[in-house]
């Protein structure tokens, strides 16, 4: 039995879909942006049949590489937030808030929570999900974000503490939750790269809410939450502040002791104390294997040498390979080389 391996998201935009990929796009000369590109009734002159070709490609590459647990790619997503937050009431996209973010690792003009968050009424996960899922014979999982990174990516201009605004949020996106898990999907993933920059609050009560976004779901949904260390601005941009991979240790035992059946870590960007790995006693976990902003290809045996160390701290079947985070950054050349030498040398370990 090889190492399971799986993607963490988002997958490089085909030329015809023209709705940016984890977009922040605008004034780049003053250093603030636009951090989204839809227009506020959805995804603009994009049409429809044109979602779906650029989710059936971004699924057969993943399949043709050999991964085992694809994404739809999030085809659809100007960012993985602000799409999510469009089908919330509650929040202002035509009158946006300046804010400084990503503990000052950005700044955008955001949209603005001006009324208590609620879901609209309508679903629209499941619909992306039956969509993905019929073009894949492996299970799709598909990403929700969380609500600390929602509260990150948004200003609020009506809640009295973000405590009140992230149980808010996560009772919002169980709504929708529910409904992906009725639909069929089995993998559901909600990413909160904030826990990793926001420590005190993820232990305070990110995680209380991460197992209320998963609240009522059956044992045949794989709870999985991916908490990375941040995006740069652009590819090989070594400059770009990243959280700290060490809050990792701060955090793994909480995590571990929650709901979640599997945690995503970034590995590939910044080499974590295998002994991490050691913290997860019950939680199986998805451990980042080739870089996501960097143009150098991992060999499949640099790939391998790694994983078989991290077997040394955590048994083979709580053990999945993946990207560090989301890798539409790479354009889908190098994204399929770095997935094909990540499956190559998950496969290569020898678990008889």
């Amino acid at each position: 039995m090889s190492i399971r391996t799986t993607c963490i998201g988002a997958y490089p935009k085909p030329d015809y879909i023209e709705i940016g990929n984890f977009a922040e796009t605008g004034q780049q000369d003053t250093g603030i942006t636009r951090a989204f590109t839809y227009t506020d009734d959805g995804a603009g002159e994009v049409a429809e049949e044109l979602l779906v070709e650029a989710t059936r490609a971004a699924i057969e590459d993943q399949l043709a590489c050999g991964v085992d647990i694809p994404t739809d790619g999030e085809q659809r997503r100007e960012n993985y937030i602000h799409y999510h937050c469009r089908n919330l009431a509650g929040i202002d996209f035509v009158d946006l808030t300046r804010k400084v973010h990503r503990n000052g690792a950005a700044v955008a003009d955001l949209p603005t929570i001006r009324a208590r968050i609620e879901p609209r009424g309508n679903h629209f996960l499941d619909r992306d999900f039956r969509i993905a899922q019929q073009f894949s014979d492996h299970p799709v999982k598909l990403t929700v974000p969380g609500p600390l990174s929602i509260i990150d990516t948004t200003a609020n201009a009506w809640y009295r503490t973000e405590r009140e605004l992230a149980f808010d949020l996560a009772d919002a996106l169980n709504y929708e939750i529910r409904a992906l898990a009725a639909a069929g999907c089995r993998y559901i993933q909600v990413d909160e790269p904030l826990f990793v920059r926001k420590v005190d609050d993820a232990l305070a009560f990110g995680i209380e809410c991460l197992d209320r976004c998963f609240d009522g779901l059956g044992p045949e949904v794989t709870r999985v939450m991916h908490m990375c260390c941040g995006y740069p601005g652009h590819i090989d941009d070594e400059a770009y502040h990243k959280a700290d991979p060490d809050c990792y240790f701060q955090l793994a035992r909480a995590v571990d002791g929650s709901s979640i059946d599997q945690v995503s870590i970034e590995d590939a960007h910044c080499l974590n104390d295998l002994a991490l790995l050691e913290q997860f006693s019950s939680s199986a976990v998805i451990l980042g294997m080739v870089t996501i902003a960097s143009s150098r290809v991992e060999t499949s045996d640099e790939i391998k040498q790694r994983l078989e160390l991290a077997l040394r701290h955590i048994d083979a079947d709580r053990l999945l390979a993946a990207p560090d985070c989301g890798l539409m950054m790479l354009g889908r050349e190098l994204a399929m080389a770095k997935l094909d030498n990540l499956c190559k040398a998950a496969q290569a370990i020898d678990q008889r």
